[in-house]
């Protein structure tokens, strides 16, 4: 019986499934026949889905292997095992860096991407589930970025730490985990500024945030990423960049119910390394979820 979750990621999903479920459908309806231009055309579907060359040329070959070593009959009996090949693409040993207690966690990531709305529904997800959180407005560049921060405190009853706008995001996370410090809260979220990744002094204001957190707390501190799931390759070029500066530890993936290439969770976690800690599909509160590789992969391509 599929989950609640399984249900509001499918649906979530639906713009990937059914561009990438009918395409595949395409394949399955040309006959049965493995031959050559089926599995041309299988790695082309899949690329189209941004899972990423180096992804798709692995999980193909390992389909091709299973066809050969069970004797597989005919294309439909391929695309059976093909959500298990890509959730296999996901490590399986990956722990949460938003469940340990106490952590810090820095949020990184380019305006629009909804990374301060992303840590209003972190922060009612840890409130919900008994802990306790303390936020960190340390996104003073952006216009209304305080006020933003100032209501998600509000609605999920939890103290937030700010500075006028303009004020140096370094000195606001030092202000933020100094009361970390004292208080204990479970949970620490700091937001940060999210100009154009391309720009160095982003980067540079960025490092600078994350010395401060490392060298005051008492806490481990952990860097997520939100990236915009509909930015697709492009965002995984800002992935590259947050992580060569940041040495993240992990992905926020966010509006992935606005896209048809949803495969772009496959090539950032294949290409960085990084987990994918949390997914979104909707703009509702609870529409941030942890991620689960085998019910994304299904979700995905319909089968399985």
């Amino acid at each position: 019986m599929a989950t609640p979750w399984y249900r509001r990621i499918s649906e979530g999903l639906a713009k990937s499934r059914g561009r990438l479920e009918g395409q595949l459908n395409v394949l399955v309806g040309r006959g049965p026949d493995l031959d050559v231009a089926f599995w041309e055309d299988l790695e082309d579907v899949l690329v189209g889905a941004d899972i990423g060359v180096a992804a798709v040329t692995d999980i193909v070959e390992r389909l091709r292997d299973t066809a050969s070593r069970k004797a597989l009959p005919d294309a439909e009996s391929v695309i059976e095992h093909l959500a298990e090949e890509i959730a296999s693409e996901f490590p399986t040993d990956v722990s949460d860096p938003l469940a340990v207690s106490p952590v810090v966690i820095l949020v990184v990531g380019v305006n629009g991407t909804g990374k301060t709305t992303t840590i209003g529904k972190l922060a009612k997800e840890a409130v919900d589930a008994g802990r306790s959180v303390l936020l960190g407005s340390a996104d003073t560049f952006r216009a209304a970025a305080i006020e933003q921060l100032d209501i998600i405190a509000e609605r999920a009853s939890v103290p937030v730490i700010s500075r006028e706008r303009g004020a140096d995001p370094a000195a606001v996370t030092f202000d933020t985990v100094v009361a970390a410090n004292e208080r204990r809260p479970d949970l620490t979220l700091i937001d940060t500024a999210g100009r154009l990744h391309t720009s160095a002094d982003l980067m540079k204001e960025l490092q600078k945030v994350q010395r401060v957190a490392k060298r005051e707390t008492l806490a481990p501190v952990m860097t997520l990423l939100v990236m915009d799931a509909t930015t697709g390759q492009n965002g995984l070029a800002q992935a590259r960049k947050f992580d060569a500066a940041l040495k993240l530890d992990g992905i926020v993936l966010t509006k992935l119910d606005g896209t048809a290439k949803g495969g772009i969770a496959v090539a950032i976690v294949r290409e960085l390394g990084l987990p994918v800690v949390r997914v979104g599909i909707g703009e509702g509160i609870d529409d941030l979820k942890p991620f689960v590789a085998e019910e994304f992969a299904r979700a995905l391509i319909g089968r399985g």
